[in-house]
């Protein structure tokens, strides 16, 4: 691979956005780079959690603008449609997906964190979706950043291209954990530990479920949870986790 890089370590496996010559941009070549990863990882299942992260000075300036300006529709629509089929792909993953920010996400780079299940963000990274100020509205990443953060924010965030501050991030619900840059790696470890400790087939059970009943209204959502918690109650590792439980003892998950 040319622009990503990847290991595991235990139950954790480390994505690393490597394309710092293009301040880590989300070119068609690392769309697919990534997406043949992701595929990877969801058919191996030799971990639990997912750690996205960067080399060098930024996160992600987001797509690589070469790759749209001046360049033919056919082209640009390629562009796009793999990179939904790459989120796509990231809310598919049975793993739970832990989005590691410094410096800044910006366009594309934002909608990644956002798309991302939990982030931990150092505290000096900034966020924005800046293509209004070059004329390329931010329609892609506002889907996901719509779906984070509250709709005056979101909408403060598009409409101005505006840099939004970690902590803003954090008050906003963008990222979940604002740490000092020193301690980025070792909290991140341990907020993927928290997650990484339980059930593969749990945690895959649990991200559909999450997703699936944000779209829709309150008694249909709990008619469908229902029903994932009675399927829940029948699986293997669930059997042994409550028995773990009342034996008060780590549980040894199947998954």
């Amino acid at each position: 691979m040319n622009y990503i890089k990847y290991e595991e370590k235990g139950k954790i496996g480390t994505i690393t956005i490597s394309n710092e010559k293009q301040h880590n941009a989300l070119s068609l070549s690392l769309i697919k780079e990534f997406d043949a990863l992701l595929s990877e990882i969801a058919e191996k299942r030799s971990v639990n959690v997912v750690i996205i992260q960067a080399e060098g000075k930024l996160f992600s300036s987001g797509h690589n603008l070469h790759e749209i300006g001046d360049t033919p529709e056919q082209d640009v629509a390629k562009l796009f449609n793999e990179c939904q089929l790459l989120f796509e792909n990231l809310r598919k993953l049975p793993q739970v997906v832990i989005a590691k920010v410094h410096g800044i996400a910006a366009a594309a780079g934002c909608q990644l964190v956002a798309a991302c299940d939990l982030a931990v963000a150092s505290d000096d990274s900034k966020f924005a979706a800046p293509g209004i100020k070059v004329g390329l509205f931010c329609s892609t990443p506002a889907v996901f950043i719509s779906r984070n953060l509250g709709r005056k924010k979101a909408a403060e965030l598009l409409f101005t291209g505006d840099f939004m501050s970690a902590e803003d991030a954090l008050i906003h619900g963008l990222v979940n954990k604002v740490v000092p840059r020193d301690q980025l790696d070792e909290e991140t470890e341990r907020f993927a530990n928290s997650v990484a400790r339980h059930s593969l087939a749990v945690l895959e059970l649990g991200k559909k479920q999450f997703y699936n009943q944000l779209k829709m209204d309150d008694f249909s959502a709990l008619q469908y949870s229902s029903k994932v918690i009675t399927d829940n109650s029948q699986m293997e590792d669930t059997a042994e986790g409550i028995k773990a439980f009342f034996e008060k003892r780590p549980p040894q998950w199947a998954n």
